[in-house]
Formats: C-alpha cells, sequence, structure tokens
C-alpha cells in the first residue's frame, strides 16, 4: 500500500491575523489539497492560543465542502470536555449528512489547561478529562442510535425522547430530525497522541480508533504502535498501520537547496522561532527529538530540526527520509502534513503539497513485512 497525505491545520497564524484569514486560509487550503490529491484535512480545535485560534473548525469544513470534491475532513480534534456531548453529537451527524460521507471524527481531552478553564475546568487533570471523553463519546453514540434513553452522568445528563405516535397517516408532526451520521453509521473515530506513552494511543486501540501521532521522536512513535497494537490486539481487533497518520513538519520543493531556505527564512522557521521551539524546550517537548540523536534538548535548535527531524527537501530527497523512518519504524498510513501560515505568499505551499501528493506519496509505500503481518512490534 502506498502512502496517503493528508493535511492537519492548526493553523499556525501568526498573531495579528483576523478571524477572516485564518479561516479564508483554511478554505484556500482544502481546496489546494483537494486539486492536489490530498486524501484527509483535519482541521484543529482551540480556543486559547493565539496561533492555533480556530475555536470552531466545523465552520471551515461547511464551508470547503461547497468547493471540494473527493477530500475527507476531521476536527482534529472536538475537545469532549469542552462541549455538552448531545449539542456535539446532533453537530457531527448533521455535518456528516453536508459532506456526504466526506467526514471522520477527531476527538481529544484538551492540551492547554487555559481552555479548560474557559470551559469551568479549574483542576485539567488528565485522569479526569479522559474520563470526561469516555462518558461523552457514550452519550454521543446514544444519541446517533436514536433510541430512547435518559441518561444522568457525572459530569452530563443527555436524552433522546420517544418519538410521539402519528395521529393520522399524514400527520407529521411527531417526526423527529433525523441527526444521525451519513447513512446511519457511526464516523471513523481518530484520536491524537503525542508523549511516548500517550493514553490515547492505549484509547484508541481499545475502541479501534483511528491512531494518530503527533511526531515526537522516532522511538516514541515505535511506543506509540506499540501501545496501540497491544490494546488493540487485547480488544479482539487486528492492528492495521494503514489506518496510522502521522503529523510532521513537511516542505518539498524543487531542490534541497530551495527547501532549505523556504523552511528556515518562511513562516515554518518564523513559527518554530517564535513560538514552538520555546514550548517543547519548556514542556520538554524537545526531549525525544534530541534524544534520537544524542544531543542536549537545550542544544536543539531551528537547524537541527530543519535537518535532523523536520522531512525537508526535494521529492527525490523527501522519498528517502520517508522510506527511511518506514523501514526504522514500520511504517504508517497517512503523512499527515503540519500546516503553516504562507497566507501572503501561498504559491511556495501550494506547490510543496502538490509535489507531496504527485511525486513523492506514490513512492512511499508500507514495508512488506509490516504488511505481511499485524503485530504489537514496532
Amino acid at each position: 500500500m502506498v502512502m496517503q497525505t493528508g493535511l492537519i491545520f492548526h493553523p499556525y497564524m501568526r498573531p495579528g491575523r483576523t478571524a477572516r484569514q485564518t479561516f479564508e486560509w483554511g478554505v484556500q487550503n482544502s481546496v489546494a489539497c483537494d486539486k492536489a490529491g490530498f486524501d484527509t484535512m483535519m482541521i484543529s480545535e482551540h480556543a486559547s492560543q493565539i496561533w492555533e485560534n480556530i475555536p470552531n473548525p466545523e465552520l471551515i469544513m461547511a464551508a470547503a465542502a461547497l468547493q471540494t470534491e473527493n477530500i475527507s475532513f476531521a476536527p482534529m480534534a472536538h475537545i469532549l470536555p469542552h462541549q455538552h456531548p448531545a449539542k456535539l453529537a446532533i453537530m457531527v451527524g448533521w455535518l456528516s449528512q453536508i459532506l456526504e460521507g466526506r467526514y471522520f471524527l477527531g476527538i481529544g481531552a484538551g492540551a492547554y489547561p487555559q481552555a479548560s478553564y474557559i470551559h469551568g475546568i479549574k483542576d485539567a487533570e488528565p485522569v479526569m478529562l479522559n474520563d470526561m471523553v469516555r462518558e461523552s463519546l457514550s452519550i454521543m453514540k446514544k444519541i446517533w442510535a436514536r433510541e430512547p434513553f435518559y441518561f444522568e452522568g457525572k459530569y452530563w445528563d443527555a436524552g433522546y425522547p420517544q418519538e410521539d405516535a402519528p395521529e393520522t397517516e399524514e400527520d407529521e408532526q411527531h417526526m423527529l430530525a433525523d441527526f444521525s451520521p451519513w447513512n446511519g453509521a457511526f464516523p471513523e473515530i481518530a484520536v491524537t497522541g503525542f508523549s511516548a506513552n500517550s493514553p490515547s494511543m492505549k484509547l484508541a486501540g481499545e475502541q479501534n480508533y483511528k491512531p494518530v501521532s503527533i511526531y515526537s521522536g522516532l522511538d516514541a512513535l515505535k511506543r506509540h504502535w506499540q501501545i496501540y497494537s497491544e490494546a488493540n490486539i487485547a480488544a479482539g481487533f487486528t492492528p492495521d498501520r494503514a489506518r496510522h497518520a502521522v503529523s510532521q513538519t513537511v516542505f518539498c520543493a524543487d531542490t534541497d537547496a530551495e527547501a532549505k531556505r523556504e523552511a528556515m527564512e518562511g513562516p515554518i522557521g518564523y513559527c518554530f522561532e517564535r513560538y514552538l521551539i520555546p514550548i517543547w524546550k519548556r514542556f520538554g517537548m524537545m526531549d525525544g527529538f534530541a534524544k534520537d540523536h544524542g544531543i542536549d534538548p537545550n542544544d536543539a535548535d531551528l537547524e537541527f530540526l530543519v535537518d535532523k527531524v523536520f522531512v525537508v527537501g526535494s521529492p527525490d530527497t523527501v522519498v528517502d527520509k520517508l522510506n527511511v523512518l518506514f523501514e526504522q519504524c514500520g511504517g504508517w498510513g497517512t503523512l499527515q502534513v503540519e500546516s503553516h501560515d504562507y497566507y501572503d505568499n501561498p504559491e511556495p505551499w501550494f506547490h510543496s503539497l502538490e509535489l507531496l501528493a504527485k511525486e513523492v506519496a506514490p513512492r512511499v509505500k508500507l514495508p512488506e513485512s509490516s504488511r505481511a503481518t499485524a503485530t504489537a512490534d514496532a
């Protein structure tokens, strides 16, 4: 199986961008990815961070639905503790119908305490947040089933009413709107994980959800697949690497020199220098990359990331880098490219997307050993 391509739109818009610009850039990316042949586009949900400022990813998806034909969309992720599950289930079901099946659901517990605080959760401990995720999902599934129930939970109350009987054959007043997902089937559910011992990967394996790894180093990526596979097998499923998506910083240009210059001096470099590198060092998120290459995390700078961690180069170089990674870790199904703020000059970014979909992805394949067996070995 050849690798698929996806975009993950965080969106990493520099401070000062207006809401309209962020929205426009999201829709423009969806159209460009659809034309290039991308398979998926994930759109993040964040309520607190100025660099990641999309509180309603469903708005971009709805606008893109009318301008795209093939690409599938997902929020990545709806933060379940921050929303009432009944309201979210109805919105997800309707959007799935609008996209006529080009929809899957990303879920998360929330990474930023400030966003949880905004939603009334003062002490956002991971155990509690993950417990809220499980309760929310159970309610959402009941809503989609459209069978009468009333549930009084630890965090939320919700129900689905009994539809009244018609008074006459022509009576339609009793009918309830059907907001179950497209064709009445539950959508594919995806879960992201970052830390090496990610509890999200365990949840994904237990529930047979789609695993999405935010790349944090080779060892962490191997550990993600091991955690997911072991939980998946224990729950009676067969792990499939083709379902695994990996989110990574990627930039492709006609030459290696051009690609490196653009990554260092363009919006990618600006974002990492001003936002991501300080955050990664502050919270120990650089540790995995540093460990892979035997350096002190404090010595990791932008050039180290561009040369050793990101996937940057000409199509041939990017293919080589990805195939080496696939051999080292067993491979994955979808490369989920991290988006960046090329709003002012989109041409280099859209050219990169085109090269990735048409010249890179067809030449990157899951190793034969990974396709032949589905084990927990990474």
